[in-house]
């Protein structure tokens, strides 16, 4: 029974190391949006220094999720939240990478003349902090329900991803001396597109840890 009772423990600092994780990557990206959307140089250099923070984490997650099986005996649902949480941090680290990439596109492009301005990068970056807050909500709750309900927003990401593509298209096919820019205007909305296939990830791997059920692949609405 104390044996249980430490591991137990355990599996609850496990979920304190994760849930910090994820509240690091939320930040990162809640500042790389503004960054860009507001071209503020300061932040985004800040998203940059702190991506070791996370990536630190990671680390920290992993040893210890080996630990665990290592040197305990975990049951079923125990195994479940220790696979589950190794597949968040990988996605919660690629979170706070693509962060960094869109903290690069802000620095990059403060050094040249403004673009005319893309509604449609707001909109998306609210959308995807917007389904990246909720995976963060349904892994503290442990809320598969609202894990589902991420599933069904990943094609809004895609379809404001490529209205950003089709406008910065049209507007480089109209003034050819702002391709290169326009080249790092889609890469933004890339980099944008791909927090929310991790939000969908992470949301399939609560789904996962509370119901057993792997809809890796099959989560997308």
């Amino acid at each position: 029974m104390q044996q249980r009772s430490h591991f137990t423990q355990k599996l609850g600092d496990l979920r304190m190391q994760l849930i910090r994780m994820a509240a690091l990557a939320e930040q990162a990206v809640q500042n790389a949006c503004r960054s860009y959307l507001e071209h503020d140089t300061d932040l985004a250099e800040g998203v940059v220094m702190n991506d070791m923070a996370i990536n630190d984490l990671e680390d920290q997650i992993d040893a210890f999720n080996l630990e665990l099986l290592a040197l305990d005996q975990p049951m079923a649902c125990d195994l479940r939240l220790i696979i589950g949480s190794m597949r968040i941090t990988m996605n919660l680290e690629r979170v706070g990478d693509e962060a960094v990439n869109l903290a690069h596109r802000t620095l990059f492009l403060s050094t040249r003349p403004p673009l005319p301005d893309n509604p449609r990068m707001a909109q998306l970056c609210a959308h995807v902090q917007d389904m990246l807050a909720k995976s963060v909500r349904a892994l503290v709750d442990g809320d598969s329900a609202l894990a589902g309900d991420i599933c069904g927003m990943d094609h809004r990401a895609d379809e404001l991803s490529l209205k950003v593509l089709k406008e910065a298209i049209n507007n480089m096919v109209d003034e050819t001396r702002i391709v290169e820019r326009g080249v790092h205007v889609i890469m933004a909305s890339r980099h944008l597109e791909r927090i929310g296939d991790l939000a969908t990830n992470i949301a399939e791997a609560v789904i996962f840890i509370k119901e057993g059920q792997n809809v890796k692949h099959r989560c997308k609405g």
